[in-house]
């Protein structure tokens, strides 16, 4: 069986979601020249729907368009954590908007306020899911940030181009912070010398 790798984005109505899917499907598919498949669902946006975008990656041509179990998990919101987090493989990452997530599963975990960083650095709030695009092509080694670009470019409304860069390379920036974060955290605690000394 070939390689497969399931990205399952979500969040609510209104967070652009769907939009995200089709750029990562995109920049994975005619950027970076991969087989890939994007399917979309969400509930009436009136009544605060969740929105999930699902992305499945492949080394040959995709049978199954549907994630099943995840490699990775995006969440935008609470409500869309909560409902998907136990979908994830026992390795999968998880990715959060800090903003609006705070009760976090004991997941390998990435917290990122995607919102914040766009509506306090960049002033529109708007762009916060392609801030999180950017992070995701820090965080996973499935999307190149040079596919992502482009695929973010040829997307947006034209006089956008700027906004939407500094958004994608704000969530890097914010990626990397977040995975050194995480790698420290991981670290086994370093022993003091005179101790290693003493050992002996």
């Amino acid at each position: 069986m070939g390689f497969r790798y399931e990205i399952r984005l979500s969040g609510s109505g209104g967070q652009g979601i769907i939009l995200m899917g089709i750029i990562l499907a995109e920049a994975i598919g005619i950027y970076d020249g991969r087989y890939v498949a994007q399917t979309q669902s969400y509930g009436p946006e009136a009544r605060g729907g969740s929105s999930k975008s699902e992305v499945i990656v492949s080394d040959e041509e995709i049978d199954y368009p549907k994630a099943t179990k995840p490699d990775l998990l995006l969440a935008m919101s609470q409500r869309s954590c909560d409902e998907f987090y136990s979908d994830l493989k026992p390795e999968g990452i998880l990715i959060l908007d800090s903003t609006f997530v705070t009760q976090i599963p004991p997941l390998k975990t990435f917290q990122i306020p995607f919102t914040r960083i766009a509506r306090e650095k960049l002033k529109r709030e708007v762009v916060a899911n392609i801030v999180a695009l950017g992070a995701l092509t820090q965080l996973t080694p499935i999307i190149s940030p040079k596919a992502m670009e482009a695929a973010v470019l040829a997307r947006v409304p034209k006089g956008t181009e700027k906004l939407n860069r500094d958004a994608l390379k704000a969530g890097m920036i914010a990626a990397r912070k977040a995975k050194k974060d995480w790698m420290k955290a991981e670290a086994p605690p370093e022993v003091p010398k005179e101790d290693l000394l003493d050992s002996y």
